[in-house]
């Protein structure tokens, strides 16, 4: 439904509140669950990646987003103005914290710094209206080079600890957790890179 919706070229706008697993029944897993969460249908840790829709969205030629609001306010409200002046579709995923994650959440925006800081949930803008301005339509706004210990993040949330109980394996999931943050990243501007060589065609906004 969505990638339909990105692929029509139509000035909508999207907004994604990511809580990383189906919150609404219960708390299973989901395409979105990241790797080495203990949720219903995976107790011992999830051992898949996370579909990146970020990823995915970068191919349409649509505007997208990734901000987490307790970690950089200026940032999200810097892609929520850039997305609405875009005259096409737009998409914005937001972190969404749940209790199903398992931390206490009246300390919700230290701990959004801290996830987006070991590289789980980078902040990113990507605007293909700046390749026409011979720009890279990629921005990372967070810095993933120098990430803090993912291990370290995970002890703050009950969902991974209880994998961690479960599954003596679970020191793996985070070495492949931690594997796929690194190259999600690298294959963001891989792409960002290739859609430069490729220039797709941004209709311009006549608004205002």
């Amino acid at each position: 439904m969505i990638l339909g919706i990105l692929h029509s070229g139509e000035n909508v706008n999207i907004l994604v509140l990511d809580t990383e697993g189906y919150s609404n029944t219960g708390g299973q897993q989901s395409k979105s669950t990241p790797f080495g969460a203990s949720m219903k249908f995976a107790i011992g840790g999830k051992e898949h990646a996370k579909k990146d829709l970020g990823m995915i969205a970068m191919m349409s030629g649509a505007y997208v987003a990734q901000i987490a609001l307790g970690a950089n306010q200026a940032q999200a409200i810097r892609a929520f103005r850039e997305a609405a002046s875009f005259n096409g579709p737009s998409i914005i995923l937001a972190y969404a914290p749940c209790i199903a994650h398992g931390f206490a959440l009246q300390n919700g925006a230290e701990h959004q710094m801290q996830m987006v800081q070991t590289g789980a949930w980078p902040l990113f803008r990507f605007d293909p209206r700046l390749i026409t301005e011979g720009h890279n339509p990629l921005t990372m706004d967070s810095n993933v080079d120098n990430p803090l210990p993912l291990e370290d993040f995970l002890k703050t949330e009950s969902r991974f600890g209880a994998a961690r109980a479960a599954n003596p394996q679970f020191n793996k999931l985070v070495d492949m957790a931690k594997a796929n943050n690194a190259y999600k990243s690298e294959l963001k501007k891989h792409i960002a890179q290739f859609v430069m060589l490729n220039k797709p065609v941004v209709k311009e906004n006549r608004e205002g």
